[in-house]
């Protein structure tokens, strides 16, 4: 090998110090990177704490407003269904034939009154007369045989039926055909 291969294939001994001192770790070089690994390893356990809080929190709060609203429309439910005997009252008054015309005006009124308060609150009435009978919205109370009807046909509407968006308040009582 000539003088220039064997300088090209040398290390600087500069290099080789630094080097050495690299990979050479002190004592105290090697405490110091292990206390900064457990103060990392202890920094990601409290954000990890801290996003686990957090996830909670807003799922708390989440479950709070459903259950909040959940009570103001079980609540309002509860109250329609109390008020539905008194509509009933009113369409079997209306349905009487009466001479006092001022009297039958007057149950008219009431009644309209009534259906636009219903109307405001949300609650509408199930169709069912000539519908096709649907157990989720209908209950049968009797069964008759028709040929001028079709089948599950609701013949008779005895209580009308309520709801309020996709809640059943009661359930219509009809009599079914076929």
């Amino acid at each position: 090998m000539n003088k220039k291969e064997n300088d090209q294939n040398q290390v600087p001994e500069e290099a080789v110090e630094e080097t050495a001192e690299e990979v050479i770790e002190t004592p105290e070089a090697a405490k110091e990177s292990s206390e900064e690994e457990t103060l990392q390893q202890a920094l990601r356990e409290q954000e990890d704490k801290y996003l686990r809080l957090l996830a909670e929190y807003d799922n708390y709060r989440k479950r709070s407003q459903k259950e909040k609203e959940n009570a103001w429309t079980s609540a309002k439910a509860d109250t329609i269904r109390e008020l539905l005997p008194v509509y009933d009252n009113l369409e079997r008054a209306l349905k009487q034939e009466t001479a006092d015309e001022a009297y039958a005006k007057g149950v008219q009124m009431t009644m309209q009154q009534l259906k636009t308060v219903l109307e405001k609150l949300g609650i509408e009435e199930i169709p069912a007369q000539n519908e096709t009978f649907d157990p989720n919205v209908h209950n049968a109370v009797m069964h008759m045989e028709d040929e001028t009807l079709g089948e599950n046909i609701v013949a008779e509407v005895f209580q009308a039926g309520f709801k309020m968006g996709d809640k059943v308040i009661r359930h219509a009582m009809v009599k079914v055909a076929n």
